[in-house]
């Protein structure tokens, strides 16, 4: 099916329940992209900036952390543009140590961009791209008899439900062998203040980035939204450790889809729900870890433990 299709699908699936709700993975056509790019360098928003922290100067202690003694892979879901992976690989290489880097994404033109990237700053790397989804490549995984360090970084679990994140590391885990490692990122709990300044910033740049939303679906759908009769509004609920973002309708108003050949009706005040965004407490991490069938073997945070890179051996 064509990403064209699956977007008017799953948009119309979103319009269509009660709480209105648009896929939070639409966010990144290339306009998108760039938006979230100039996000990443907002002063409010700090979490690029911890897990680079993290790495950058425990890049070190993370590898010192892996018990492998022969010829392994590092595995990465949602690699991105590698920026935080590589100096992992650089400490790897430099160590002189035995790997394959595997990165995997469902576009295969994100990943010939991140290997050539990668190989132009690592001309020694060996490098091996999984393209497709994670449900078809990770249980393929399984079979290959070399022990595996697997990156999902950037917070991305703390965008699921926790019930979905729960079967994705347990997806993830079914595709490990015992002994095999899971770093995962994950933005933690603290003051309410500075994750609702993060998701709100006074530039407007988040706000933008959701709007885009529509702009998107103009342009691919052939909607007719009108931009000014939307506004941005995102909440933090500390004790839920949620933040969730929503375009209000400021009007009644009906939006037509040429694509679909469908109108849907948004009355005055209703929410469409774009994002949620999760941080973990200690204890919510070590439980995820515990009920996937994992131990946390040690965690790697920036200097005001704003952020997490856990590693978990599978057991």
């Amino acid at each position: 099916m064509s990403d064209q299709f699956n977007f008017k699908v799953d948009i119309e699936r979103g319009f269509e329940s009660p709480q209105k709700f648009i896929p939070s993975k639409y966010f990144y056509d290339a306009a998108g992209d760039r938006i979230f790019q100039q996000i990443m360098e907002l002063p409010e928003y700090y979490l690029t900036r911890s897990e680079a922290e993290i790495f950058e100067k425990k890049g070190g202690s993370i590898v010192d952390a892996l018990p492998f003694k022969e010829a392994f892979e590092v595995v990465e879901l949602g690699a991105g543009d590698g920026s935080k992976t590589k100096t992992l690989l650089q400490e790897m290489l430099r160590r002189e140590m035995d790997f394959v880097y595997r990165p995997m994404d469902i576009s295969r033109d994100v990943l010939g961009q991140l290997k050539a990237h990668m190989l132009e700053d690592l001309p020694t790397l060996s490098i091996d791209v999984l393209a497709g989804d994670y449900f078809h490549i990770l249980p393929s995984l399984k079979v290959d008899p070399h022990p595996k360090l697997f990156l999902f970084l950037g917070s991305n679990i703390g965008n699921f439900q926790p019930a979905e994140a729960e079967a994705f590391i347990q997806m993830i885990a079914n595709s490990m062998n015992s002994g095999d490692l899971l770093l995962v990122g994950m933005d933690l709990q603290k003051n309410p203040a500075l994750i609702e300044q993060a998701y709100n910033d006074k530039a407007g740049v988040t706000a933008d980035f959701n709007l885009n939303l529509l702009k998107r679906m103009n342009r691919e759908l052939g909607a007719n939204f009108n931009l000014d009769a939307f506004e941005f509004y995102s909440h933090y609920d500390p004790v839920r450790g949620f933040v969730n973002s929503y375009l209000v309708s400021l009007e009644k108003q009906i939006v037509y889809f040429s694509a679909m050949d469908k109108s849907f009706l948004f009355r005055k005040n209703e929410l469409i729900h774009t994002e949620l965004s999760r941080k973990f407490s200690g204890e919510q991490i070590d439980r995820l870890a515990f009920r996937t069938g994992f131990y946390v073997r040690k965690e790697f945070k920036d200097e005001k433990e704003y952020f997490v890179d856990s590693l978990w051996e599978k057991v």
